[in-house]
């Protein structure tokens, strides 16, 4: 159970909550926190020979409504944006197949953890 410590640090903690089930799904790290101009995507990872792009979201509450909601079309927008910044700076992946996922993690103690694979796609 991850216990958070810091109101501002609670979507780094989430972050590493998520890359962490991820890593026991058996996808590998490839980076953290990327950003360019366009904006940035929280997780990069390796899945078999896909590259995937993670965007987490953390809700202590539904209040706002559920994590999930939060990723719409003008986040999605963005991460694909700068998913295809990342391709064009790091052209070892270039050929990889690449997926869109989104972790939404719920609750104050972190425990409702939801992996939403191929969550939503690019077309480009």
């Amino acid at each position: 159970m991850m216990k958070f410590l810091l109101p501002q640090g609670r979507g780094r903690q989430a972050e590493s909550l998520a890359c962490r089930y991820l890593e026991k799904q058996g996808l590998d790290l490839i980076e953290k926190n990327y950003s360019c101009r366009l904006g940035e995507v929280d997780l990069i990872m390796q899945d078999g020979e896909s590259l995937v792009f993670i965007e987490v979201k953390y809700r202590n509450n539904d209040l706002y409504g559920h994590a999930s909601e939060a990723v719409g079309r003008r986040k999605q927008a963005k991460v694909i944006k700068t998913a295809l910044h990342y391709l064009q700076t790091h052209h070892r992946y270039r050929e990889w197949p690449m997926r869109f996922d989104v972790v939404t993690i719920e609750g104050e103690a972190g425990k409702d953890i939801q992996w939403l694979s191929n969550a939503f796609m690019a077309e480009y």
